[in-house]
Parts: C-alpha cells; sequence; structure tokens
C-alpha cells in the first residue's frame, strides 16, 4: 500500500473504504491524479475495484469553497440522467478519517484532455469532440432540476447579481495587493446585468479538461468536477466553456491563435450554433456573459495564489497559476473596452 501525502494516513482510508463499501480484494493501491487546482484527488484501486477519492484540501480556504458535499450531492442527483457522471458512492463528513471531508466515486475509463488542442487526436474527432462539448452542456441545462430533487440547491433568482457579489467577496479576502481592475470589472458588471433571468443546472467550470471522452470515440462519457455547481444561468456556462477560443495558449485554457481549420477545431460561431441549436431557450451570448466568465476567473486564480502564500495550494504550479488572475482581469478590460 502507498502512502498518500504528507499528513495523510493511508492506511486509515483503507480501512474505511473496506468497511463503508466492502467486498475489497487485495492492498489498496493510492495515486494522486496531477494537474488539479482545487480538491485533492487520488484514484485508489484494489484487486476487484478501481475507485476515485476527492477531498477537501487541508488547511485554511475560502469560506464555501471546495464544497465535496455539494459535488457529491450533484452527482447523486444526475446518475441516471441523460448527462454522463462518475458514480458516486460514499460521501465522509468526519475529519477524523483522514483529516477533511471526502467522497468515493467510481472510476470511469476514458480520457481527460489537460490541453484544449487536445493532442494526439484526428481531425475530425477534434471537431466531434467539441460539438460533443456542446451538446452535453445543452443537455445539463435542460435537465428538470426541480424533478432530480435540486430545488434547494441554489437559489432560481437574481443569479448574476448575487455572483457578482459572492466573487466580489471572495477577491476582498483572497487579495494581496489593491487591483482596480478588478474592482472596476465588478462596478461595471453590476451596471450591466441582463433582465432576462433562466434557471438551470450550471456546473460553474465546464470545459474540455472536465470532460471525459470514450477511449476510443469522440463521445463524453463522465463530466468531472462539479465543486462550483448551483443553480444558475446557462449563459454563464455556455460564455465559460467558450473562454478557449478569447484566451492564448498560455493562459489556462486558451487557443487562440492556433490553426483550428487544419486540426479539426470548429469556429467558436459553430461551437455556439451547437449549443443554441439544443437549447434555444438559454438566450444568447452577449458580452456581459464573456466578461462575467472572465472576472470570475481571476478571482478563481487570485485564490489559488492565496492559498500558495499560505501553504496550502494543491498543485505545485500554484504560486505561478495564480499569477493568471491578472491576465483574465486584463482580458476582462478589453472586452468590455470593445463594447464601449
Amino acid at each position: 500500500m502507498n502512502s498518500a501525502s504528507p499528513g495523510f494516513t493511508a492506511s486509515a482510508l483503507d480501512r474505511f473504504l473496506r468497511e463503508r463499501i466492502g467486498g475489497l480484494q487485495g492492498s489498496m493501491s493510492l495515486a494522486p491524479i496531477p494537474g488539479g487546482q482545487s480538491n485533492p484527488t487520488y484514484f485508489v484501486d484494489y484487486a476487484n475495484r478501481r475507485l476515485v477519492v476527492r477531498m477537501r484540501p487541508n488547511g485554511p480556504v475560502l469560506p464555501s469553497a471546495h464544497a465535496v458535499d455539494r459535488e457529491f450531492r450533484i452527482l447523486s442527483a444526475l446518475r441516471d440522467s441523460d448527462v454522463p457522471v462518475p458514480p458516486a458512492l460514499v460521501l465522509n463528513r468526519d475529519a477524523g478519517v483522514i483529516g477533511t471531508d471526502f467522497y468515493v466515486m467510481e472510476r470511469v475509463d476514458g480520457r481527460v484532455f489537460a490541453d484544449c488542442s487536445l493532442p494526439g487526436v484526428q481531425a475530425e474527432d477534434r471537431r466531434a469532440m467539441y460539438l460533443a462539448m456542446a451538446e452535453t452542456l445543452a443537455k445539463l441545462h435542460a435537465l428538470d432540476w426541480r424533478s432530480l430533487g435540486l430545488a434547494d440547491y441554489g437559489r432560481s433568482d437574481s443569479y448574476f447579481a448575487r455572483q457578482i457579489a459572492r466573487w466580489s467577496r471572495q477577491w476582498e479576502a483572497s487579495k494581496a495587493n489593491d487591483d482596480l481592475e478588478i474592482d472596476r470589472i465588478a462596478r461595471w458588471l453590476s451596471k450591466h446585468v441582463p433582465r432576462q433571468e433562466i434557471c438551470a443546472i450550471a456546473h460553474g467550470d465546464f470545459r474540455i479538461g472536465n470532460l471525459m471522452f470514450h477511449p476510443t470515440e469522440p463521445r463524453v462519457v463522465a463530466v468531472l468536477d462539479w465543486e462550483l455547481s448551483t443553480l444558475g444561468h446557462p449563459l454563464a456556462d455556455l460564455a465559460y466553456s467558450a473562454l478557449g477560443w478569447a484566451l492564448a495558449p498560455d493562459e489556462y485554457m486558451g487557443m487562440r491563435g492556433l490553426d483550428h481549420a487544419a486540426m479539426g477545431i470548429p469556429k467558436v460561431e459553430q461551437y455556439l450554433d451547437a449549443y443554441y441549436t439544443k437549447s434555444p431557450a438559454s438566450g444568447r451570448l452577449e458580452p456581459f456573459h464573456t466578461v462575467f466568465a472572465l472576472f470570475r476567473l481571476a478571482v478563481i486564480f487570485e485564490g489559488i495564489a492565496s492559498r500558495s502564500r499560505s501553504g496550502s495550494a494543491v498543485s505545485e504550479n500554484a504560486a505561478d497559476v495564480g499569477r493568471l488572475g491578472r491576465v483574465f482581469a486584463r482580458r476582462a478590460i478589453e472586452t468590455i473596452e470593445s463594447c464601449t
């Protein structure tokens, strides 16, 4: 049995899993899943079962962040829906087991791409995968959240106003220095909130890197990382998912400037049309939605930098990633100035 990390006792997790899941054979193999900036996640394998454990980070975190219990709840609610998710198995809220809250889910076989250019994929499959991404998001927004028992998963009104206030508070809690651009963005957003209110299940971090594709086919087999999910406006998800076309390759999830036609990546208009066709009631993107997505991302990355300074960051490159907060703020300002 492998040890997990400093301050984490693998044998305690092994005992818990054998008691709560049962029937596990052989010794436990534990391996961290690299690349995440959010909740630490581990592959946990036995001779007859392959599992994933996702936990809240140890140490200080921002209020309401890293709510693994919410992740567990949404995965459980969507298990038999049209949106593919990993089957959730057990939620543990007793920090006495391994020092923090965590949940356990089944491991799904598939491909996850940290690079949105989808390296190693044929051009025709790239196109199909991006269009499958749009269709999967439309399926999520079409779900009846009331019938799924999620009527209290979030408020169904004033989504953008509340989110602007929430992320402004997060910014105040995590910033090390004043950043007038982020403050300016928040003020602009507050003055340009759309009147149209639509409520759907919002993933909150819907991007190519949080989708698992079939091992050989260009179709989505699981939507991952539901930490930021809530009830919200569907265009918030759509704008965020489309940021890849607006950001450069060194800006977290960007692909601007790549030869999309040669690579098979559809134009952003084609991606959006694929979504609109499947979800016509959601409306269409406006600059506000893009600015909101960039504002939120800027604050999230500032939070990563804050955790790095406090020593509770998940990823070893959190300090470098945290600096991207200023980049996203500048992109938001560019969008604001382009429409004024």
